[in-house]
């Protein structure tokens, strides 16, 4: 039940209608029984700096942010984590005694189901390369490997946008011997492997490939993930790789798709009868969202099993 004593918290975007964070977050916030809500905030481009002096003048206590402000709201706000930094886009705002300070906990998402057990960020070695530079005071969210030794495996990411830094960083946090992006652009490959020479995060691992070099790198790879839209509703019918592509892929490799719905897509069917062991984006978005809410609540936990089963049941899974 709203109430006077309710405290806000929320989304910002525009379009912001689509956005399954309500959903997720509100199911939780319910459970725990606490005195929050969760909005969704509709913001024009132009409007971001008035929004957010606004929601600190009515007491907002954190909120999300989805496109097109991840990489606007950079400037407006007091501290940015060193993760963020290093994607180059904030997903997660909550206020310190400095003001609004941003971070990232999409990186914490990628990497939750491919960790046994999980572990958090910001620990590790990936800790010492950043502890240099002035950032938020981070979340207490710990370290890089989890349960697998993943110094010797090979990573190939598919696409060079922005969902592909994330998974950059959160490759370059476990370790991979190896990090291999693919794209479309030669320009814009090169763009993107120097944008991680001098970061917060350093990636040195890291090559990029056009896509004429993809069969041969699918052959090599521990880990393929697609971050491109590819295959994404209503277009479930595509894949990134074609089949025959796909046939090089080793089994036991992990193949690992950014996108949730439809669920299964048509590159994870296709990893699946090549004995591939795969990841769709759900567990992803639950967590990155989980992340942000122990934030927000200033909490060790937060039940990720009933956000997980709001978002199944609003995405019609179950």
């Amino acid at each position: 039940m709203i109430k006077g004593t309710t405290k806000l918290l929320g989304v910002i975007g525009h379009p912001v209608e689509h956005s399954l964070s309500p959903a997720m977050h509100n199911a939780a916030i319910s459970h725990l029984g606490v005195d929050f809500v969760y909005l969704p905030f509709p913001v024009k481009p132009d409007d971001l700096k008035a929004a957010i002096a606004g929601f600190a003048a009515i007491g907002v206590r954190g909120f999300s942010i989805t496109i097109p402000h991840k990489q606007a709201i950079l400037p407006l706000l007091s501290e940015v984590s060193p993760i963020a930094r290093a994607i180059g886009a904030v997903n997660t705002v909550y206020l310190t005694d400095k003001g609004w300070c941003g971070t990232n906990t999409d990186v914490e998402g990628f990497l939750a189901p491919l960790q046994t057990p999980p572990t958090p960020l910001y620990q590790g070695g990936a800790k010492d390369a950043i502890s240099a530079v002035e950032s938020c005071p981070p979340p207490d969210r710990g370290g890089a490997r989890g349960g697998s030794d993943w110094s010797q495996k090979v990573a190939v990411i598919l696409g060079n946008g922005g969902a592909a830094r994330a998974v950059v960083a959160g490759c370059a946090q476990l370790g991979c011997a190896q990090i291999h992006v693919v794209g479309r652009s030669e320009q814009n490959l090169a763009e993107f492997q120097q944008s991680w020479v001098n970061c917060p995060m350093p990636v040195q691992n890291l090559q990029v490939h056009t896509w004429d070099n993809l069969s041969n790198l699918i052959s090599q790879a521990d880990l393929l993930v697609n971050t491109t839209p590819v295959g994404m509703y209503p277009q479930g019918e595509k894949s990134p790789v074609a089949a025959g592509e796909l046939d090089r892929i080793s089994a036991g490799a992990i193949v690992y798709d950014l996108i949730y719905t439809p669920n299964p897509t048509q590159f994870l069917k296709d990893a699946q009868l090549r004995g591939a062991r795969t990841i769709d984006g759900l567990p992803m978005l639950v967590q990155q969202g989980a992340a942000a809410l122990k934030i927000w609540l200033n909490k060790e936990s937060v039940p990720v099993d009933v956000m997980r089963q709001a978002l199944r049941q609003h995405l019609g899974l179950d």
